[in-house]
């Protein structure tokens, strides 16, 4: 074991002394170490449930013989550091959290790591960590809220809070109701209710066989979630003892079964970032060309909030991410078998599972024969951009529209909510990328105001930024090159006309090359908007939207 490192022989008598100093016993010395990185938190609802799930870890961990510690890492609520400042600091976080989960494992030696996590940037910060630092190690999502409920009718923190918003602007409700919408779309623990970037990526971990059945859609109040947390300690104990390893697990076939998943069920732009990023952690070799490869062969078989009613509660009830395997497979659509921390291979979990085909329907009867997701190319975004494409109503599959610039969020929204934005008009959002940002903000309140306001199909959005995986409408995001690197996004001004093509692939300016050559030698060089601090070494480091928004 790893931990014999710091346990093991007469020169480690201080190392004893100090482990004791936690409470170790004599016996337990002689015990697999196991690390529980919680990043438990008062100030994200996804996470404020995480002791009672420590304490079912634990348990789990203790009953097969091993010995645990907790320790914590960052957390950061998307929602809560949404349209201001603090969005900056939500993707930087994803390299933050990998870079403290390894110090941790490797400053201490753990044999095995339990990653307790649940919203947008801390399940694939982890993971990161995981396959960088590769010992055994599984991953416990803490699972999705409960649907909130106001006069009968079935809310999300997406429609019932910031959709709202729009709403109440535009007179469509009144402050009485928008406030009643405010306290009842957020009724309990747990990551936000629909197909957001948080439960994509906790249904993401299942698909790759990281976390155990069921983990990703079973509530964070639930019995199920406990009992799955407790079998979590119990299984990473069984791992230790084979040496079953992240890579053991996690290769190119498993990330390539992830992006099948996630195109078939309509997941977040997000997860495009965060599986470029874990290739790069393992060294494996999935790049953007495999996202857009696929992008052309995958149905969409499952569609829930923000693209339609359907929860993640209604996805589990369904027969959650199993059932959607059980499908795809039964398809033949390319997932390939693999071992999970279960135990168990893809397959097995997936001959068990029940399906309701209601919501995930068979694959030769599909929501639409188009994807979840698309990558778009084209002269506005030669290294390509990305756009949930669940959520484009089929008629603005071909949008042609008139640019009105802005070089940041806030210059858009104060232009949305004073009534300057109108139909046919296509918002350029930019200087918002990994490095411009700096940070790659999402930008959910202007998609969110342009929907409220009833534009949700009758203007575009496209930004060098990133967008929430509560997301909808004709919005196109991750441009690269982004506006600080020179990219065309740069070089629009206000009135050029762009056209998006859904069904071909394509996103241009309607302008020609010998005018955009002429620009691009007026354009003057970007300077960093963070000179110290977090934030400028990010900004230094920081690589493009195309691979994954990794820190080199």
């Amino acid at each position: 074991m790893r931990s014999e490192n710091i346990k093991q022989g007469i020169a480690r008598t201080p190392h004893r002394g100090l482990l004791m100093a936690t409470g170790v016993s004599k016996n337990n010395m002689k015990a697999p170490f196991i690390g529980i990185a919680s990043s438990f938190s008062d100030l994200v609802p996804g996470h404020i449930g995480m002791r009672d799930l420590e304490r079912q870890i634990e348990k789990g961990i203790h009953s097969a013989g091993g010995q645990a510690f907790i320790f914590g890492v960052p957390a950061v609520c998307d929602g809560i550091s949404m349209g201001h400042c603090g969005m900056r600091y939500s993707l930087p976080s994803r390299d933050l959290i990998a870079d403290c989960v390894e110090t941790v494992a490797e400053a201490h030696q753990l044999d095995g790591l339990v990653l307790l996590s649940n919203c947008d940037k801390i399940t694939p910060g982890m993971l990161i960590a995981a396959l960088r630092i590769n010992i055994p190690t599984i991953i416990v999502t803490a699972g999705p809220m409960l649907d909130g409920e106001s006069r009968c009718e079935k809310l999300t923190m997406i429609k019932g809070s910031f959709e709202a918003v729009g709403r109440f602007r535009s007179g469509e409700i009144d402050e009485k109701r928008l406030l009643e919408l405010e306290e009842e779309s957020c009724p309990t623990a747990g990551s936000c209710q629909g197909m957001y970037t948080a439960n994509t990526m906790a249904c993401l971990a299942e698909c790759m066989g990281m976390s155990l059945p069921y983990c990703a859609t079973a509530s964070a109040v639930s019995s199920k979630k406990r009992r799955i947390a407790f079998e979590s300690g119990m299984q990473i104990v069984d791992l230790v003892k084979n040496n079953i390893c992240p890579q053991d697990i996690i290769d190119k076939n498993t990330l390539r079964n992830a992006i099948i998943c996630d195109l078939a069920m309509g997941g977040s732009t997000n997860s495009f970032l965060h599986i470029l990023a874990l290739a790069s952690a393992g060294g494996i070799d999935v790049t953007l060309k495999d996202f857009e490869e696929l992008s052309h062969k995958i149905h969409q078989v499952v569609k829930l909030d923000p693209a339609a009613v359907p929860t993640m509660s209604d996805f589990h009830k369904a027969g959650g991410v199993p059932a959607l395997l059980k499908t795809l497979i039964d398809a033949n659509v390319g997932i390939k078998d693999k071992l999970t921390t279960s135990g168990l291979n893809i397959s097995q979990i997936a001959n068990e599972a029940y399906v309701d085909t209601n919501l995930i329907h068979p694959y030769n009867e599909p929501f639409t024969t188009k994807p979840g997701l698309g990558i778009l190319y084209g002269n506005l975004a030669p290294d390509g951009c990305v756009t949930k494409i669940s959520g484009i109503d089929e008629s603005c599959y071909e949008f042609e529209g008139i640019a009105r610039c802005f070089d940041s969020e806030e210059d858009a929204m104060k232009a949305l909510e004073d009534d300057k934005i109108k139909a046919g008009d296509i918002v350029i959002i930019r200087y918002e990328g990994p490095k411009g940002g700096p940070g790659m903000r999402e930008m959910l309140a202007p998609t969110s105001l342009l929907v409220g306001k009833g534009l949700g199909t009758s203007c575009a959005l496209i930004t060098d930024g990133r967008f929430s995986g509560g997301t909808r409408g004709v919005c196109i995001g991750h441009v690269c090159p982004e506006a600080a690197n020179g990219g065309t996004i740069a070089l629009i001004k206000d009135g050029d006309k762009i056209k998006i093509d859904i069904n071909t692939r394509r996103i241009n300016l309607l302008v020609s090359d010998e005018e955009l050559e002429l620009r691009r030698k007026e354009l003057k060089p970007f300077e960093l908007k963070c000179k110290s601090g977090y934030l400028a070494k990010y900004a230094k480091n920081v690589q493009d939207a195309s691979h994954g928004a990794i820190v080199e």
